[in-house]
């Protein structure tokens, strides 16, 4: 049994907005408030304390008219953030902003119900609520989210327990290399094109943000093109999702194993010439994407370490060639043994290579030899894009 998260549009009418815009406040005040609490104590006594909703229940009774499990998750949330951040995994817990998209989480006790042939749902301290289920599912829902987003657009997440298939039993294994002008080359030369949608929408996005500042803020019109620059960004957003949850589908069921380099995506943004390329990219989100649904699907994925050498090695003899560091060399020739490489195709082999081994090392797939045998030219090309 696995959760899945199902994701699905939703038709609030006036007096369901105004509720959830009360508890959508009521959280982002209790995360931000107990934040701050929290802070306070440990620079006066340095001792971290566990702040619950009910601590503030009886100076500010408001935080009585919502689900209290939306204020238990909110608290939930605060403490992975940080557990993430004593564990040096991420930064230390930012405040919650009205500004951007806003949610909040609930858990399902019964009283999450789908009815009407699936055209309305009704959660806790909230009357039906309309619904448009583009797909269907199957298992117990076990929690819910309700969010907008900057485009004035609700949706309800459903986490559901439920039964995934493992796809049957491949033979076949692969090596990624990310890149900016190709967003994946793999180890047998094929090359999935990164479509830069962002890049591609940036003067039409450039031409409203301007429109945007020059109006008064406060203002109906303004607000009316904020709205408009945020379905603008909703929908480069979109474009990108789709195309990364069908590229990585598509490599999970083609290949049991997928190596894939582990790149420190947030220090490379850190370089001005390449940060919007990369986050146009978005490599993390494509990883994360290969890794639940190689958990789903029963598949591997293995991150070969950042500062393996792997565009720096002749996969034929081994030999470095550290003049390679240079990203201006695309092509180049092994003065040991006079290969001639592709610089993103010989990265993505090498990749494989390293990654068949670390799992042999693991003993997880000892027979190293078969899935090093599936590295091999093919000009077949991918049923997508």
């Amino acid at each position: 049994m696995i959760r899945k998260a199902y994701k699905f549009r939703i038709y609030p009418n006036t007096s369901q907005r105004e509720y959830f815009a009360r508890v959508f406040g009521c959280v982002r005040f209790f995360y931000n408030k107990s934040l701050s609490d929290m802070n306070e104590i440990y620079e006066k006594t340095g001792k971290n304390e566990n702040i619950t909703p009910r601590r503030y229940k009886k100076d500010y009774p408001f935080l009585k008219e919502v689900d209290s499990l939306a204020l238990c998750n909110a608290q939930l949330n605060r403490n992975k953030a940080f557990k993430a951040f004593f564990n040096h995994q991420n930064g230390f817990p930012k405040y919650k902003s009205k500004k951007y998209d806003q949610s909040y989480t609930t858990n399902n006790q019964g009283g999450v119900t789908l009815s009407d042939n699936n055209r309305y749902i009704t959660i806790p301290k909230c009357k039906r609520l309309r619904i448009k289920m583009h797909r269907n599912f199957e298992g117990t829902i076990k929690s819910i989210t309700i969010s907008k987003t900057c485009d004035e657009k609700y949706y309800i997440s459903l986490l559901v327990e439920t039964e995934v298939n493992p796809l049957k039993e491949s033979n076949k294994s692969i090596g990624l290399d990310l890149g900016i002008k190709d967003l994946v080359i793999d180890s047998n030369g094929k090359r999935y094109k990164n479509h830069k949608y962002l890049t591609k929408s940036m003067d039409k996005l450039a031409k409203e943000q301007r429109k945007l500042s020059h109006m008064v803020k406060g203002s109906n019109n303004r607000n009316k093109q904020r709205i408009k620059v945020a379905r603008l960004h909703k929908r480069i957003e979109n474009q990108r999702n789709d195309y990364l949850h069908k590229l990585s589908k598509y490599i999970i069921d083609e290949n049991q194993i997928i190596c894939i380099e582990d790149l420190k995506v947030k220090d490379m943004e850190h370089n001005n010439e390449l940060a919007r390329n990369i986050s146009d990219a978005s490599w993390s989100r494509f990883i994360s994407m290969l890794i639940y649904k190689a958990n789903w699907y029963g598949r591997v994925v293995v991150k070969v370490p950042s500062n393996y050498p792997s565009s720096q090695l002749c996969h034929v003899c081994h030999y470095q060639n550290r003049n390679v560091k240079d990203l201006s060399i695309r092509k180049w020739t092994c003065p040991k043994c006079g290969t001639v490489h592709n610089r993103d195709k010989n990265a993505s082999i090498n990749i494989l290579r390293k990654g068949i081994e670390m799992l042999a090392k693991d003993g997880t797939h000892p027979d190293s030899s078969l899935m090093l045998g599936s590295v091999e030219s093919s000009n077949e090309k991918p049923p997508l894009l």
